[in-house]
């Protein structure tokens, strides 16, 4: 069977659209083309009228593109105001087929792609700072714009999710990566800054947003250890392409070449397009049941007889009451709350982790004592050995336990941390103590991202659950952002208090999760609904 989508209100935009962004970058060529006889610099160079048009291009293709990709919304709006709502969904006895794999590479691919954007920062820092002669703190800023950007791209994408459809923020997504491509032509800082900020809020959408697809079509019998997989090898690859991209492009192009690659990248979600299909969940809620059905028949292993109708296996499909949409207010109250509130400190945690005490762990190394060269290899001894723990965490998962596999590696972070905070206060300088407490804080904290949206994707009832994983990932954005404001002002270069200051959220969240988190493990998406509202958390 071919693939076949939701119709879009609008295709004929939708295409319009994408060919005014493409053009709008493509009218920044020439003038990068110019900075090919100064190293590729164009600072201070003054836009000319042709990089002015594609700049007014792209956000009025993006505006066309928004609006070809809405779906049928009369029909939705008759659905989502409806006194009840057929749910559908493959059973979870259907093997993983070769839909779901197709499904599965693709998303993979574009969760690569998403991280690429955001990996690429520490490998333009240093020519952008040559080229604008800015200082270190000035640059800095620009991580600061992008961890902005994403938290707020992360709440945003999660809702045009679970309005507009999986698939339609996904490639929406795909064209901001595509548009935001010109920060590569762009002849002044401030210019960066802006770009910088809305590539962040389309990296920080399309992260969720790939996972609430995942968890929505795969079954429940395979949903676990795909979900945390994909985060895993997708955040690998993402940041082995930005490296190897680096490698490859700055000597001959400069920086500016990383920032051009949202053009070929962004364009190879759009083609990919046709392969990522909406979820059945979310248009059998929206009143789309013949475009659920044909879905099904795809994923259910089904014979379908050419129409958009075609019937699935009885066995196959289950048809279930849905409660009515009500709002995102719902995530901070009734059955969802504490988890909610669990969640989002941990990724608070995270993020202080992942953005304030790895990122200053070199230099607090030097300060005590160590070699700056003995510490760069301290981390990357750490770094390999930490490698084998995704394995670890996609078993404990999928095996023992989500939601014991997610509050183990929490409480674990939580207590590598307290190690350090002895290592600090005693001034321990041995090189082997640093580099197992290292490894450990990698193997944990990597441990929890890696479980952490997987997990938001489970247990949201349909309409909330693109907003409910958006609101976890911003979470963990937001603990970037205090992360890098303590940096600057200095509470990362107290070592031992910045440990014990990261370890009691992450401790809270631990006792949050393990009072109020509820088991996912080879549950139906509804069955953990059911037994959300009726306060039960262990395994059936």
């Amino acid at each position: 069977m071919k693939p076949q989508n939701i119709s879009f209100h609008h295709p004929l935009a939708f295409w319009i659209g994408c060919i005014a962004i493409i053009g709008g970058v493509l009218a920044h060529v020439p003038m990068f083309m110019m900075g090919r006889h100064t190293g590729w610099q164009m600072v201070g160079m003054e836009m000319d009228a042709t990089m002015l048009t594609g700049m007014a291009m792209i956000p009025l293709g993006v505006l066309l593109a928004m609006y070809g990709l809405m779906p049928r919304i009369a029909q939705m709006k008759k659905s989502l105001h409806g006194d009840r709502h057929l749910q559908f969904h493959v059973a979870d006895g259907v093997p993983l087929n070769g839909e779901h794999w197709k499904l599965v590479i693709v998303l993979v691919i574009a969760l690569a792609v998403d991280v690429l954007k955001p990996a690429t920062l520490g490998f333009v820092m240093p020519g952008m700072t040559t080229e604008y002669e800015i200082s270190k703190q000035t640059a800095g800023i620009l991580a600061l714009v992008a961890l902005t950007g994403t938290t707020v791209g992360s709440v945003l994408w999660g809702r045009l999710a679970d309005v507009f459809g999986r698939r339609a923020a996904i490639l929406l997504s795909a064209l901001m990566f595509i548009g935001t491509a010109i920060c590569g032509a762009m002849p002044a800082f401030g210019w960066n800054l802006v770009m910088c900020f809305l590539m962040g809020a389309s990296a920080g959408g399309l992260l969720p947003i790939t996972f609430t697809l995942m968890a929505e079509t795969v079954p429940a019998a395979h949903r676990g250890w795909l979900l945390v997989a994909l985060g895993g090898v997708g955040t690998s690859a993402g940041y082995l392409l930005a490296a190897g991209s680096a490698a490859l492009l700055v000597p001959e192009f400069s920086w500016r070449a990383l920032w051009l690659l949202g053009l070929p990248t962004g364009l190879l979600i759009v083609f990919l397009g046709r392969y990522i299909p909406e979820s059945p969940r979310f248009l059998a809620n929206a009143g789309l049941d013949d475009e659920a059905r044909a879905v099904l028949a795809r994923f259910a292993g089904a014979q379908a007889s050419g129409s958009a109708t075609a019937e699935v296996a009885p066995a196959a499909v289950i048809a279930e009451a849905e409660p009515p949409a009500a709002g995102i207010a719902q995530l901070l109250r009734g059955p969802h709350a504490r988890i909610t509130w669990g969640l989002m400190v941990c990724g608070v945690a995270w993020g202080l982790v992942n953005f304030g005490f790895l990122l200053w762990l070199p230099t607090n190394l030097g300060s005590m004592g160590m070699d700056a060269t003995a510490a760069s290899a301290l981390l990357a001894r750490s770094a390999l050995l930490a490698l084998p723990g995704i394995a670890l965490v996609i078993w404990l998962y999928h095996r023992w336990s989500s939601i014991g596999a997610l509050v183990l590696f929490i409480a674990l972070t939580a207590a590598t941390l307290l190690v350090f905070f002895g290592l600090g206060v005693a001034r321990v300088q041995s090189a082997t103590a640093m580099v197992i407490t290292t490894a450990l804080l990698l193997v944990s904290s990597s441990g929890v991202i890696a479980m952490l949206i997987p997990y938001a994707a489970e247990i949201y009832p349909v309409h909330l659950r693109g907003t409910g994983s958006g609101v976890v990932a911003a979470g963990s954005k937001f603990g970037g952002i205090l992360g890098a404001g303590f940096g600057v002002l200095g509470v990362f270069g107290h070592f031992a208090a910045s440990a014990l200051l990261i370890a009691l959220p992450m401790a809270v969240a631990a006792l949050m999760l393990a009072r109020s988190g509820i088991e996912t493990r080879g549950r139906g998406l509804e069955d953990i609904q059911q037994a959300l509202g009726e306060g039960r958390g262990s395994a059936p």
